[in-house]
């Protein structure tokens, strides 16, 4: 006798296994009905990812501190290298770049110093392209507070003759009181350089000084020279001035001019000859905008070495989030086992962990930009200069952060993707 089939051992479409068609018992058919693990969307990676980054903040903020420490390092070191070189460029542009300064050489017969004639000044302000021309002379004096001061006491500060043009060809600039003119340029008056001023211990004019076995009234304060620091360092007083009271010769020693800047090659070729016809070898004509482009292209010499630091700053940081990223692995066993058994993938487990580590890099590096970028404001704040930071520094700083983080979370990674679901709830 044999036995019905009951409904229940029928198959839900109510035929039994047997009454099936081929095309329903092919394998095709049969891998359909298998199930697939669900693919995880980019808000879900950044939900798991920062899973462990909240239920732990302050082992968050000590991992992140490293990286944040290394790209502060190198944020600062390039912003302060650009501030100082953009501040150097700014006074490049403002001094501007078409002035020369003549001296007298040494003959080549002699060896001996040769002399500017006194009419230097003249001949080179009737060269073509010449705008401004002014000149001084120094004068074997000191200048002391007063006349109990012993005369070797200088305090490297030079006396020199100065013609009514030069400020205007310095295009310098009197910080207080007033420079010299036709008038004042004959009595016994001083306008000094500011480094001059301060090392004389005057602030304000009206002041006496000692020059020659006379006073002589300080009438003006300079204001800061860059591309003349001899003027900076020196008491200046009005040619005829300087002839009168000081026995000044009236031989320049010094002979600044500006020209258009077209016309800088030009002017240089004939200032020699101009001044001395006979032997134009005798007098050396230079640049003085040259010293500041060549400190900003120097600018930065040693951000290599400080660069150097900050990288290994960085990778020590790389070095504690890897470790914190183990320790997390080793604490979520069982975290990591419930995932598994209830569907995840081991390349979920590795998306997973990965992507912690990206973003505890990622809050150190910007961290670091933050503080490197304050630093480089509060230096330039400091010394006045424009606040200046790369965007190749911010970018490549950052950059440096997500290798960092990806390199120190791949092994962690890989280490929680292989962890057993059995095991790991077992040992849990």
């Amino acid at each position: 006798m044999t036995a019905r089939r009951s409904p229940a051992d029928r198959s839900p479409a109510g035929r039994s296994p047997s009454d099936r068609s081929p095309a329903d018992r092919s394998p095709a058919r049969r891998s359909s009905a298998r199930l697939s693990p669900s693919r995880l969307g980019p808000r879900d990676v950044l939900h798991v990812g920062s899973a462990g980054l909240r239920s732990r903040p302050v082992r968050v903020v000590l991992s992140a501190l490293g990286i944040a420490i290394g790209i502060a390092t190198m944020i600062a070191v390039v912003g302060i290298s650009a501030s100082s070189k953009a501040q150097l460029m700014r006074q490049l542009d403002q001094l501007g770049t078409n002035m020369l300064v003549a001296t007298p050489g040494e003959s080549m017969f002699s060896g001996e110093k040769v002399t500017l004639p006194e009419s230097a000044t003249g001949m080179v302000g009737r060269i073509e392209g010449v705008e401004d021309v002014g000149a001084t002379g120094l004068i074997k004096e000191s200048v002391r507070r007063s006349e109990k001061i012993p005369e070797d006491e200088t305090g490297g500060i030079s006396v020199q003759a100065a013609t009514e043009g030069l400020l205007k060809t310095l295009r310098g600039s009197v910080a207080s009181g007033r420079w010299l003119n036709a008038a004042s340029g004959r009595y016994p008056a001083v306008v000094l350089g500011h480094v001059a001023a301060a090392r004389l211990g005057i602030a304000t004019p009206g002041s006496q000084v000692w020059i020659g076995g006379r006073y002589f009234t300080v009438t003006g304060i300079l204001a800061p020279l860059p591309l003349a620091p001899e003027i900076e360092r020196s008491a200046l007083i009005g040619w005829e001035g300087a002839k009168k009271h000081l026995r000044f010769d009236g031989h320049p020693t010094s002979l600044y001019e500006r020209s258009t800047d077209a016309s800088v090659a030009q002017v240089r070729s004939l200032m020699a000859p101009t001044i001395d016809p006979k032997s134009p070898e005798n007098v050396l004509i230079t640049d003085p905008s040259t010293a500041l482009r060549t400190k900003a292209a120097t600018e930065g010499a040693f951000n290599g070495l400080l660069l150097g630091l900050g990288g290994i700053a960085l990778l020590v940081g790389g070095v504690g989030v890897a470790n914190t990223m183990i320790i997390s692995v080793l604490e979520r066993r069982y975290e990591i086992g419930l995932r598994r058994s209830m569907g995840a993938t081991r390349g979920q487990i590795r998306i997973q962990f990965v992507t912690e580590s990206l973003m505890l890099s990622a809050l150190g590096g910007l961290a670091g930009i933050a503080l490197g970028s304050a630093a480089t404001g509060v230096y330039a704040a400091i010394g006045q200069m424009p606040w200046t930071v790369p965007l190749w520094a911010v970018g490549g700083g950052f950059g440096a952060t997500l290798v960092i983080g990806t390199v120190a979370g791949l092994y962690p990674a890989v280490r929680a993707a292989r962890l057993s679901p059995t095991l790991a709830l077992h040992a849990a």
